[in-house]
């Protein structure tokens, strides 16, 4: 029996229909998942509950957050088929949006930039060199090393306290020899103390609001005039006080320029210039000689906080309270990275001596690692029960030859800078890293445990000086 093709039945549109309806609804859900990529949604809570609410949809769902509330938002726009609504919040999204300007640098900014690019290059060049040289050493001489420096900060305990201010003793710093501490307190004044007796030698008083900057000139009570410029504070009514050790207690010079609080300012290793962060949202960068404004740099939705400037001079780092990082190129003004990661407001920043290490603390109780090679964040510490108010990292004064042993003529010694860090919170430690596996080694607790404000460490590493919200000053050693 012989079959053709004329004979066989033919059951048309029994899986073609099923086929056009499914691809039809998968066509729909592309188009939708296109449109909402494009669509801009509100990033504030309240407006995202308005537009719902102006779309008859529930403000709130069960276990809904402000993440997933912005998302349901997101799908119940694209689902309009013409656009209109989408457009409508992506115009008001762009009404919001500052337009981008630029503004043309001065001649001074030009040869200021010139002449850091001259002073950064050959600094960057000695440290490669120097690090290329340290990959030589034996991992045996490093591990033992290591041990011993370990030892050495597992032993330190409190050495004493003093009352270094009227309120709130807000930031202190080591002078680059170690014998003098600098603190800077809300009650406007900045107090020098003997680092071993915690005496006080010297108060000034230059701000009428909150000092919460302070910084050392590089080349202080190293090589500097005690009558010349030495050291450098910020206040909350906007300006920048220039100080000698010596002589007036009138400061030397004021920059101003800032229409909101200072709450750090740096040196530039060079000693030549100064960076100040301020709550009006930019930064700074001035001439100390001449102590005119040479950049007024934008680049943070909110106020500007924690600052920290490379060792070799070529970048500069600034944290807001917009919980955002920027890493900034001194000699081109451009950002070379954003360090995106934190949930609440960056409070402290430091460069390691590496020249491609940051560490950010901020008041979401962490600490974040980030490498500028690789552009992004390589670690986490849950460093504090509370806020992390300031990160610092051990830099070694002088010459490196710290736990070297006897052997061949030339052989590398064993580098101390960067080896480890230090940290304070508003949980009152003040808690000791080591930067190789960034692991804690010591967390140091004063009697009181009250908020611990700042926290540095001496050249020689055998000191850490801590400032809390109790106005205490506090000696930490073996």
């Amino acid at each position: 029996m012989s079959i053709d093709y004329a004979s066989l039945p033919e059951h048309s549109g029994f899986a073609s229909n099923t086929q056009t309806s499914e691809t039809h609804a998968a066509h729909q859900e592309f188009a939708r998942r296109q449109r909402a990529r494009l669509i801009a949604v509100p990033t504030d809570d309240v407006k995202i509950k308005q537009q719902l609410r102006e779309r008859g949809e529930p403000i709130i769902l069960f276990g809904e957050g402000p993440a997933d509330r912005r998302d349901r938002l997101r799908y119940v726009l694209s689902l309009d088929q013409h656009g209109g609504v989408a457009e409508g919040v992506m115009q008001e999204d762009e009404e919001d949006q500052e337009e981008e300007y630029e503004t043309a640098g001065s001649d001074a900014l030009l040869h200021a930039r010139r002449d850091l690019l001259r002073y950064s290059i050959p600094r960057a060049q000695a440290r490669l060199a120097r690090q290329r040289q340290e990959q030589n050493i034996p991992g045996t001489r490093l591990v033992a090393a290591r041990k011993a420096e370990h030892a050495r900060l597992k032993a330190f305990t409190s050495q004493g306290s003093q009352v270094a201010a009227d309120r709130a003793c807000s930031i202190a710093r080591f002078s680059p020899d170690g014998a003098w501490i600098a603190t800077g307190a809300w009650s406007g004044d900045v107090r020098i103390f003997d680092s071993t007796a915690l005496e006080q030698t010297r108060r000034t008083v230059g701000h009428t609001d909150k000092v919460s900057g302070l910084a050392w000139h590089p080349q202080a009570t190293l090589g500097q005039s005690p009558s010349a410029l030495n050291y450098i504070s910020g206040g909350g009514e906007g300006d920048v006080c220039l100080w000698s050790l010596q002589g007036s207690e009138e400061p030397l010079a004021r920059l101003q320029g800032h229409t909101g609080r200072v709450a750090r300012c740096v040196f530039h290793p060079s000693g030549k210039y100064i960076a100040s962060a301020s709550f009006d949202g930019t930064w700074r960068f001035w001439d100390a000689e001449t102590t005119t404004e040479l950049l007024e740099q934008e680049g943070h939705a909110h106020e500007v906080y924690a600052l920290a400037c490379q060792d070799d001079g070529a970048l500069l780092a600034s944290g807001g309270l917009d919980a955002i990082g920027r890493v900034w190129d001194l000699r081109s003004g451009k950002t070379i990275m954003v360090l995106d990661g934190h949930v609440k407001p960056i409070q402290g920043l430091d460069f390691s001596p590496d020249g491609y290490t940051i560490v950010s603390g901020s008041a979401d109780d962490t600490i974040k690692v980030w490498d500028v090679r690789q552009v992004k964040c390589t670690q986490t510490l849950p460093a504090h029960k509370s806020l992390v108010s300031d990160v610092r990292f051990f830099r070694y004064q002088g010459q490196e030859t710290f736990f070297t042993q006897q052997g061949q003529e030339g052989e590398a010694p064993v580098p101390r800078s960067g080896t480890f860090m230090a940290s304070s919170g508003y949980d009152g430690a003040v808690n000791i890293w080591s930067t190789d596996d960034w692991r804690l080694i010591k967390t140091l607790v004063g009697p009181a445990e009250k908020k611990v404000m700042s926290v540095d460490i001496s050249g020689d590493g055998t000191q850490l000086c801590s400032s809390g919200f109790d106005r205490t000053l506090r000696l930490w050693s073996r």
